[in-house]
């Protein structure tokens, strides 16, 4: 299959219009302008409205002091003792936020029936590495006391997921030296971005003309791994992974630079004897869910996967 004749549309008016109008007038990548970017791209795409029946904003304080992370938190069910899945959006560790994710949020706390979690993590450049996956580590030793003390109907079943950026942040938790890992009993990566050195083919064979560039992905690790310049050593795809590794499912669109890391990353954890799921949606780029009005169907598959998946952990 090819991509998808919308999102092939969408992509032509991108790389034939819009990139060369703004070459043209010396447009320069920055902060500013690919947040808003990603923020256009979401709002003038997902513009179904997803009703969750409650829906809180707090904030997780590390035990050490340090800084206190936002978050919000959706309950599909608040009568009912859900598991918990904290979900971390995506963007490079550069752009993105709970507010843009908003709508993403209530689609996977609905297709899961598991309360949502979505932390306001810090970014880059202003917090380059390893302030994001501080905060990741914070939001995860800290939010079962959040909440009880909210009186927030939950089990004590967490799982951990995320897109793109918000799946290094996943996969990096399970390499963390703190005791977290034997209290998550899944994981839920969706185009994962688990390979910072960019050495796998599909950085080149997808990485121009399918919405994320391999140029950008330049500019982004740049951004987020700013005076860590061992990229491989900051990459989950070639450290080891845990003995309590837990169950992990992994969803990848094709036409993706990303895509030879997310299956890697498969491979990888299926040859150390642990249990993960590969599922392939064809005729879609990176950031798909952020597209989901060209892509209705796959968006809709890939919600119900993540239920599925979900509801076999507990």
């Amino acid at each position: 299959m090819s991509l998808l004749p919308q999102v092939q549309q969408f992509l032509d008016v991108l790389n034939h219009q819009i990139t060369p109008f703004l070459q043209a007038q010396g447009f320069t990548v920055n902060a500013i302008n690919a947040r808003e970017a990603l923020a256009g791209l979401t709002f003038q795409h997902v513009t179904r409205k997803q009703e969750v029946a409650q829906v809180l904003d707090d904030t997780v304080a590390s035990l050490d002091g340090g800084y206190a992370v936002p978050l919000r938190i959706y309950h599909p069910n608040p009568q009912q003792a859900l598991p918990v899945l904290v979900y971390f959006h995506g963007g490079g560790g550069v752009v993105g936020s709970v507010s843009i994710y908003d709508q993403i949020c209530r689609r996977i706390a609905d297709a899961t029936q598991y309360i949502v979690v979505a932390p306001e993590y810090r970014l880059a450049p202003e917090n380059p590495y390893p302030a994001a996956q501080d905060d990741a580590l914070t939001v995860i030793q800290n939010i079962e006391a959040l909440l009880a003390a909210k009186d927030i109907l939950f089990t004590p079943r967490f799982a951990i997921g995320g897109d793109s950026a918000g799946g290094a942040l996943c996969t990096n938790l399970l390499r963390s030296d703190h005791e977290v890992r034997g209290d998550i009993i899944a994981q839920v990566l969706v185009y994962p971005s688990v390979d910072f050195t960019m050495t796998l083919p599909s950085v080149t064979t997808y990485g121009e003309g399918y919405l994320l560039t391999a140029e950008r992905m330049h500019w982004y690790f740049a951004q987020y791994l700013h005076g860590h310049e061992d990229h491989r050593e900051a990459s989950s795809l070639y450290n080891p992974l845990p003995d309590d590794m837990p169950p992990t499912l992994v969803i990848s669109a094709i036409y993706d630079p990303l895509y030879d890391e997310g299956r890697a990353y498969v491979d990888k954890v299926i040859a150390a004897g642990f249990e993960a799921e590969h599922l392939e949606i064809d005729g879609v780029v990176h950031a798909f869910l952020n597209m989901e009005d060209l892509c209705p169907e796959q968006c809709a598959q890939t919600y119900a996967a993540m239920g599925e998946f979900l509801a076999k952990q507990v």
